[in-house]
């Protein structure tokens, strides 16, 4: 869990001092920040959803994800936590800080370096993808809370919860978890960091509601496999 702990001290500490010092920052400073992380994230997203060997599961775990999701009401109850999270915290956190919370929770949690940081992590006992992590993000964290504010740090909870949890579900059940499976939660992600980069740069009126769409990221896990034998069977 070394690399989990460190990466969630990454995002903490980052996303502090950035907002410590986002104060001082001009608006249209803040303004073009902002485009430009939103760009960036749209580049990761791009990098890892090409790396599918199989565009079908993306549409099928995508899809069906979401509907998972939108039953769950996972967009809802992420934001009632940031919400709940503005009120202790007396209002003082700004309009933004809810917003701030789920868009770094997805983007620091579903990228590819989270989830085969996190296998490797809790098959092999390979920290260093996670460690290497880590300095990424807090990099993007200080960016990012100079920009958006207070929720930005807050998101390292949800960073220790989703790979602390996968972490510990890799070393579970590691013998399911093949690098074909690997590579498409990855994928899925992807397509996930491209629907956050539309919400930052708002493409769209509507807000994407990201966070139901989580769901998907792990049903690779139940897609591969079947998909295998049927190709075997059939």
């Amino acid at each position: 869990m070394l690399g989990v702990l460190a990466n969630t001290l990454a995002v903490l500490i980052g996303g502090g001092i950035g907002m410590l010092c986002g104060s001082r920052i001009k608006s249209r400073y803040t303004e073009s920040l902002m485009t430009a992380l939103g760009l960036a994230t749209m580049g990761m997203g791009v990098a890892s959803a090409v790396g599918t060997a199989d565009v079908l599961c993306i549409i099928l775990c995508c899809s069906l994800g979401t509907v998972i999701g939108e039953l769950l009401h996972i967009d809802g109850g992420v934001n009632a936590l940031g919400r709940i999270a503005e009120r202790r915290l007396g209002g003082r956190a700004g309009g933004s800080f809810t917003s701030a919370f789920v868009s770094c929770s997805i983007m620091f949690c579903v990228g590819s370096m989270a989830v085969m940081g996190s296998v490797e992590a809790g098959i092999n006992g390979d920290n260093s993808i996670l460690l290497a992590k880590a300095v990424l993000d807090l990099i993007a964290s200080l960016t990012y809370g100079a920009a958006m504010g207070a929720g930005v740090a807050l998101s390292f909870v949800c960073v220790l919860v989703v790979e602390g949890g996968l972490t510990l579900l890799a070393g579970a059940v590691g013998t399911f978890l093949s690098e074909a499976v690997i590579g498409e939660m990855s994928a899925v992600g992807g397509v996930l960091l491209i629907g956050l980069a539309i919400n930052l740069l708002g493409l769209r009126e509507k807000q994407i509601k990201i966070a139901n769409m989580l769901p998907g990221v792990f049903l690779p896990v139940l897609y591969v496999p079947v998909y295998d034998w049927l190709s075997s069977v059939l």
